[in-house]
This record gives structure tokens, C-alpha cells and sequence, in this order.
């Protein structure tokens, strides 16, 4: 059963900083996101270059992924210009829902 959950070293990576950015988000507290905003591109793009592994549909998460890159950067960019938690928020809840959107799709039907 081991041989089911394959795992994606870059999509864990992402998944971590995600978690530390967009949960203190949830709870109005932008200041983790504001921090690693940097973090989150590096993980989405190291994510985006990584060679998709067996298990894994590469065909459906490229796109989406690309998506999610586009995202992480305009949150870095709200950061830089100071934009409000308001707006940081929404941002990172988009992010959340495209890296779940990866996160349903992704896995390779054919078992």
C-alpha cells in the first residue's frame, strides 16, 4: 500500500510555507506572509521546474502550477508596495485555492 502515496519532494516544500503563510492569514495575521512572501515564489517556481515523478500527472498540474506561480508573484508584488492585510488575505486565500486545485488534480489516475 506504501507504493500508493508517492510523494512530490517540491509540492511537500511548497505545502509548508503555504501552511506557515495562509493559516496566521486566516486568523488575520499577515505578518508570517509577509515574511516569506519571497519563500513562496522560490517554492512555487522550484515546484514548477521540478521533474514531475511517477504517480503524477504532469499534463494537468503545468498549467495550474504556472497559475499558481503568477499568484505567489503578485502577492510578493502587494507586499512590496505595502498593500493592505485585506488585500494580502484575499490574495493567499487564492493562492490556497489554486495549490488545492494542483493538489486534486495532480495525482496520476492510473492505478
Amino acid at each position: 500500500l506504501q507504493a500508493q502515496k508517492k510523494s512530490w519532494k517540491e509540492m511537500d516544500d511548497f505545502h509548508t510555507v503555504m501552511g506557515a503563510t495562509f493559516h496566521p492569514a486566516e486568523e488575520n495575521n499577515l505578518q508570517p506572509l509577509k515574511q516569506k512572501a519571497g519563500d513562496l515564489i522560490l517554492k512555487a517556481k522550484d515546484w514548477q521546474q521540478s521533474t514531475v515523478p511517477d504517480g503524477f500527472n504532469g499534463d494537468v498540474t503545468k498549467p495550474i502550477l504556472k497559475k499558481l506561480v503568477k499568484q505567489c508573484k503578485i502577492i510578493q508584488r502587494s507586499v512590496n508596495r505595502s498593500k493592505t492585510d485585506e488585500v494580502l488575505k484575499t490574495q493567499i486565500t487564492t493562492a490556497h485555492d489554486i495549490f488545492h486545485e494542483i493538489m486534486e488534480k495532480c495525482r496520476d489516475e492510473k492505478h
